[in-house]
């Protein structure tokens, strides 16, 4: 067993935070049986006041190499014993710890500030030396930051330009803390800036990022645009320079005149735009979008602002958020994930879910519950976001309204 990847967690919901780590330690523990090489902890901002308490308690029960975690809204882990359920608790005392015994995984804790980034003109080098690990090692990263660190988006660019191919998942913290900070990194607990870990080596981490929207419509083509603005579009079947160019919001009007009226009814408050990701791929499918927001139109040019850069040639299509087509997104992904990896079970995963799932969507447990039924083993750990970090394509992203899971395996030899 010693010679196996393993990861095992806790899930505690006692009030008294002494009562919550002894209950965690005791039982993470006694299902690991050996020393753990990783630990994940996540507590909940009922427990805020008492963050700069957290380390002290856990070092005093548990000798790990390295340890990062953050505070959330709500959090995610493994409740009952010995029968185990992943549990999404939300707005009330709880305390998660997952501990991981990694043979064969180089592991490397960091926590960087926003002046510690490299300008965005800097060499690769730079960030890989600003994170202290070889791109060589082709590590997979674990992020938690604060949801004031403005240069979130600088570092995920960063961290893929450096790393192109590394996996990178999490979130953005509630913002808990009392002014202590809740990021918490090998034994010291910080106030801004992101926390995280680098895993190398016999390790493989797989990714689903469920936006929670379902597309509407046919997919457009960009015809003209300016920063974050279309000014026109056209359908993806027209020719270039056709007559079949239209303002957004004429495509818009056109579309809502064909949806039933509990859509339209939908969209007049949950309406999104999806960026195809992929320059290339004829039949494009949910997951294959990124998901930003509408931000607004002008009557007058039929011009629609959404949030991000768009460009000529990109491909668009509307899409609608509620939590029927959240469950139907997050469903569709897992069977294409089983279908196409052929795993029902997995060493250990994370999930980073939005503030605006889980009982936002009338249901506890919204997002674990779908990810049992297709992974069947596999112990859960995470919290609720402010902002979640995931992968589309090739891109690593911060997305809103988003559960993003990291599925961790052993690299088959």
């Amino acid at each position: 067993m010693a010679d196996t990847m393993r990861w095992v967690n806790a899930l505690s919901t006692r009030p008294s935070l002494e009562a919550a780590v002894r209950e965690v330690v005791a039982r993470s523990q006694a299902q690991l049986g050996s020393p753990a090489d990783l630990g994940l902890v996540f507590i909940s901002s009922t427990f805020a006041s008492e963050y700069p308490r957290l380390l002290p308690l856990l070092s005093e029960a548990l000798d790990l190499p390295v340890l990062v975690g953050c505070g959330g809204g709500g959090i995610v882990g493994m409740a009952g014993d010995p029968i185990q359920e992943i549990r999404e608790i939300e707005g009330e005392t709880a305390l998660s710890l997952t501990l991981a015994r990694l043979p064969g995984v180089k592991l490397h804790a960091f926590h960087l500030s926003a002046e510690d980034l490299p300008d965005l003109d800097s060499p690769p080098d730079a960030w890989a030396e600003l994170v202290g690990v070889d791109p060589a090692e082709q590590p997979n990263f674990i992020l938690m930051a604060e949801p004031v660190f403005s240069s979130i988006n600088d570092l995920l660019q960063g961290l893929d330009y450096a790393y192109p191919g590394a996996i990178k998942v999490g979130g953005l913290t509630d913002g808990s803390g009392m002014g202590h900070g809740n990021l918490f990194c090998n034994g010291k607990l910080y106030r801004d800036g992101v926390v995280g870990v680098a895993l190398s080596g016999n390790l493989v981490m797989e990714t689903i990022v469920a936006q929670g929207c379902r597309p509407i419509g046919q997919p457009f083509r960009v015809v003209e645009g300016d920063r974050n603005i279309m000014i026109k579009i056209a359908p993806e079947a027209a020719q270039p320079g056709s007559t079949s160019d239209s303002t957004p919001l004429e495509a818009l009007q056109e579309l809502l005149q064909d949806l039933s009226e509990e859509d339209r009814e939908l969209a007049q408050h949950s309406l999104f735009v999806g960026i195809a990701q992929s320059e290339f791929k004829q039949q494009l499918e949910q997951g294959d979008f990124l998901i930003r927001n509408l931000l607004g139109v002008d009557p007058r040019a039929g011009a629609v602002a959404i949030g991000d850069r768009v460009r000529p040639g990109q491909r668009i299509q509307f899409h609608l958020r509620d939590a029927d087509a959240s469950a139907t997104d997050l469903e569709t992904l897992l069977r294409r994930y089983q279908a196409q990896s052929g795993q029902t079970s997995a060493a250990g995963a994370l999930m980073f879910s939005c503030l605006g799932r889980g009982e936002g969507y009338g249901k506890p447990n919204f997002d674990s519950t779908l990810f049992r039924r297709y992974i069947t083993h596999a112990p859960v750990s995470g919290f609720f976001c402010n902002g979640e970090i995931g992968p589309v394509g090739s891109t690593t992203f911060l997305h809103g309204y988003t559960s993003v899971f990291g599925i961790c395996r052993a690299r088959q030899v």
